[in-house]
């Protein structure tokens, strides 16, 4: 007797789990980032000093983390639905992620201030990266069925 499972109620792996939670917490912090370098902006802009870049630069920087952060929400919720471009979408947000982490790390070992949560969360998202590119990922966002379970009884 062959019994297939259905596909909708397969249980998501609890590396996937990590990657989700991972993925929301840089979506927090693209939010928080593209807010922020348009308020730093304003504020020197007020107080008559020099700006960190063009106001039109500042907008479009924080455009683009607002666009990322919605990009990687949208996985976040609709990871459960099993599509292989929410797979293709974490990857590209996580590489973003992984590359800002490193250059973060790598940034405050040369600056003489080594940075512990900045090299943990690089190598956080390193080893998400790894799951949702790897077979974990692959097997669950699969569109095909599972292979069929076979009970004898």
């Amino acid at each position: 007797m062959t019994a297939m499972p259905d596909s909708t109620t397969t249980r998501m792996p609890k590396s996937l789990i990590f990657v989700l939670v991972l993925a929301g917490g840089h979506a927090l912090g693209n939010v928080f980032g593209g807010w922020a370098v348009i308020d730093e902006n304003q504020s020197k802009l007020d107080h008559g000093q020099d700006l960190l870049m063009p106001m039109a630069m500042a907008w479009f920087l924080a455009l683009i983390c607002w666009g990322l952060a919605a990009l990687q929400v949208a996985c976040v919720v609709l990871a459960r639905r099993r599509r292989l471009w929410v797979r293709v979408a974490l990857i590209v947000c996580l590489s973003f992620a992984a590359l800002g982490m490193l250059f973060a790390s790598l940034g405050s070992l040369v600056a003489g201030a080594p940075s512990l949560p900045a090299f943990l969360i690089a190598f956080a998202d390193l080893a998400a990266l790894w799951t949702v590119s790897g077979e974990t990922g692959r097997r669950y966002f699969s569109v095909r069925a599972p292979a069929p379970v076979v009970t004898t009884t």
